[in-house]
């Protein structure tokens, strides 16, 4: 796909017209007109302009510039390159200071690049192989799902959230797994007094049945593509309960 046809597909997924796309990008309508028909070569400014104006992912506007004919403007560094060490020092600080409750940092595909101690809370009794992702922890038979008590609930919230990611952001291999792992869930359940999937996940331990709440942090003014990626979810207690038996547990494993 050349750019003008990736540029046009990009502003119909995000339901823009023309003028509207124009104006955010401080251009005319009638230039991107021509730009999408192929009459005009934008500028490398301008194309970076396009690609902030339609919020593409930072991924995103690399292949638009690449596209146009010019080189990517953001950088993409290893997780384990030494220019990403006070980040990721950082980031540790931030998932030790959420203690006792789990935290984990994931990718955009899932994969679980660094987690606190209490996320063996959610890992007990799971597949080892399942570990490494949080999408296939949550919902594989053999990871959570047989201790979710509310797992159709809690696994449309975790479904219907990748979808949404993958109408604003196409990716091949989220879009593989999203079908993976809707094989595994029930049929959503619409009852009377539905609030929508959006809920606690109510997890069966040893220590009693857990209810916990999330948090999603993406890091939105990263300027490399890695960090842009990320996102920290962490577990909060959604009552007295299990902020008590959180904080027995993480005593129990901390003692001598």
């Amino acid at each position: 796909m050349d750019f003008p046809a990736a540029l046009k597909e990009r502003r119909a997924s995000r339901r823009l017209s023309q003028l509207e796309l124009a104006l955010r990008a401080g251009t005319t309508q009638r230039h991107l007109s021509f730009i999408e028909s192929g009459r005009s070569a934008p500028g490398r400014e301008m194309v970076i302009r396009l690609a902030e104006s339609l919020d593409l992912p930072l991924r995103e506007r690399n292949e638009l510039l690449l596209k146009a004919g010019y080189a990517p403007a953001y950088a993409e560094t290893a997780l384990d390159s030494p220019d990403l060490a006070p980040v990721l020092t950082a980031l540790t600080h931030i998932l030790d200071a959420h203690m006792p409750y789990p935290a984990i940092i994931i990718d955009r595909h899932g994969e679980i690049v660094a987690a606190n101690a209490g996320k063996r809370i959610l890992t007990e009794g799971c597949a080892e192989h399942l570990h490494a992702n949080a999408y296939r922890l949550a919902l594989h038979p053999d990871g959570m799902a047989p201790r979710i008590a509310n797992f159709a609930e809690w696994a449309w919230h975790v479904l219907n959230a990748m979808a949404g990611e993958l109408a604003r952001n196409p990716d091949a291999r989220l879009a593989a797994l999203h079908a993976e792992l809707s094989r595994y869930v029930p049929p959503a359940r619409v009852t009377p007094g539905h609030l929508g999937f959006a809920v606690p996940l109510e997890l069966r331990t040893p220590h009693g049945e857990l209810r916990l709440i999330t948090t999603i942090t993406s890091f939105a003014t990263a300027v490399d593509v890695t960090l842009s990626e990320l996102k920290l979810e962490a577990f909060l207690p959604a009552d007295q309960a299990t902020a008590a038996a959180l904080t027995k547990t993480a005593e129990r494993h901390s003692s001598p």
